[in-house]
């Protein structure tokens, strides 16, 4: 049976105005309905934000250590509720099980951290030149946030906007991707049943076109988290850029992996593929280019090819499946036509490259794919895809490899896996990228540390980690004459 939502609006589970509903489908079998939301006119989106700036005076005022005590007690709500959640997820989005339960797993975590931020949020004192004063500073909320979230983690990335702006005490607007919904409805039955009074949450589900400026540009609204494509995110910037307002952009990444030539093979190998094939290539940490030193790059081509081939991809419900289906039709085209561009571009399709057929036929499935001896100015080594295809360069040595890697639009995250630790350490200072590993995959970040990019992958607000309270904090400076 289907999910049914509604959307919640001054702590109200309401219908849209007019009753108009979209459905979102199983992208491992397409004529599956999973949930009916509300398609909310420009009206419910403006009451929404109204309601949140109803709500502010009250919830600024909450002791930042009892808020934390609303986020605990969802985090034990979720915990209860993990493998309802996942199943929903994968159904809905499309990655494997233990993926989804990993994310709703991240989820209480990020809960939890952000409910103990309520007794950290912390100004600093410091010592003033002039006799008899004393100076601190305090951090402030900066009212109602407004929220817009993708679809490639459902559940996490709604968690880690939502949690610091309640922490800080701001109040909260939030558009979930149309795609994937419903985690972040449950989000919101956590929080709600855990005492979040009404107004200072509220989700709005409809599409872009007639609640997304609403988002953008409602008067109330005094700062903007959005993860999504380069060209929303432009225009959010360039919208809020004339009422100052801060946005915190995360806009994708075009990843490299460098191998050199002193590398575990095998080590190397999975690496890479994990990177590169898990939830479908779907993660903007993804690696979509594998840079390889020359002097093992024809073993690592031929192992990963031989590796990649034999990966099981299906519904990813199912035990054992390795990759599920990319998100929805339109998707799927995308990879589709990157494929050709790479074909024709000279590019050396070695594995997959087509839609998967047969038993897969129902769903969304394109074969993982790999092209070799691919030009570093190729289509599909400059453009994010956003999918299962991996484009392997040969480099001369690691000065050619890092050149390589930094010359794209995006800096998102990067990784290195060597041997060496003086090129390690070299790399970290030379690569331009937000995230950097070593020896480890591209993808797979903790909800404990700072994440975001560089260039235009970001505007340069971090997520996650305490340095998160930065964005939905403002300080204030206080000088007191006290003799």
């Amino acid at each position: 049976m289907a999910l049914q939502f509604r959307n919640l609006i001054n702590g109200e589970w309401v219908l849209a105005t007019g009753g108009r509903t979209f459905q979102t489908h199983n992208p491992a079998d397409f004529a599956q309905i999973v949930g009916t939301y509300p398609s909310a006119p420009k009206e419910d989106a403006e009451r929404a934000f109204a309601a949140a700036e109803a709500a502010f005076p009250a919830w600024r005022n909450t002791p930042a250590p009892k808020r934390g005590e609303i986020l605990y007690k969802a985090a034990e709500l979720l915990s209860a509720r993990v493998d309802q959640l996942a199943k929903e997820m994968t159904t809905e989005e499309g990655k494997t099980l233990p993926e989804a339960k990993g994310e709703v797993m991240r989820t209480i975590n990020i809960f939890r951290y952000f409910g103990g931020e309520g007794a950290r949020l912390n100004g600093e004192t410091v010592p003033s030149e002039r006799d008899g004063v004393f100076c601190f500073t305090i951090r402030k909320p900066r009212g109602v946030v407004s929220l817009i979230t993708p679809w490639n983690f459902p559940i996490a990335i709604p968690a880690w906007k939502m949690a610091p702006a309640l922490i800080c005490g701001n109040t909260v607007v939030i558009k979930p991707a149309a795609l994937a919904p419903s985690c972040t409805f449950r989000l919101a039955e956590a929080l709600v049943e855990a005492g979040l009074p009404k107004g200072v949450l509220n989700v709005v589900t409809g599409s872009s076109r007639e609640i997304g400026d609403t988002f953008v540009n409602h008067p109330s609204m005094r700062a903007i988290s959005f993860t999504g494509s380069c060209g929303v995110g432009d225009h959010i910037y360039n919208a809020v850029a004339p009422r100052k307002l801060p946005a915190q952009l995360e806009m994708g990444g075009k990843n490299p992996t460098i191998v050199l030539k002193d590398a575990d093979l095998e080590y190397a190998v999975d690496t890479v593929m994990n990177a590169a094939f898990a939830s479908t290539g779907q993660k903007c940490t993804a690696t979509s280019r594998a840079i390889v030193e020359a002097g093992i790059y024809d073993q690592f081509v031929a192992r990963i090819v031989e590796k990649t081939k034999a990966l099981k991809v299906g519904d990813g419900t199912e035990a054992g499946i390795y990759m599920g289906p990319c998100v929805d039709e339109s998707q799927m085209k995308t990879v589709l036509d990157y494929i050709e561009k790479g074909k024709s571009e000279g590019c050396n399709l070695l594995a997959g490259g087509n839609r998967l057929e047969g038993a897969l036929a129902k769903g969304y499935f394109v074969a993982p794919t790999i092209f070799a001896d691919v030009s570093p100015d190729a289509t599909i080594a400059q453009e994010e895809i956003f999918g299962p295809v991996l484009a392997i360069i040969r480099a001369n040595d690691y000065d050619d490899a890092m050149r390589i890697a930094n010359k794209v639009r995006f800096g998102l995250s990067a990784s290195i896996l060597t041997k060496d630790l003086s090129a390690a350490f070299k790399y970290i200072h030379d690569i331009e990228a937000g995230l950097i590993t070593v020896n480890l995959p591209s993808a797979g970040v903790e909800y404990q540390l700072p994440f975001g990019g560089v260039k235009d992958s970001s505007s340069g607000f971090r997520e996650q980690g305490s340095v998160a309270i930065d964005f939905y904090s403002e300080l204030s400076t206080i000088y007191m004459k006290y003799r």
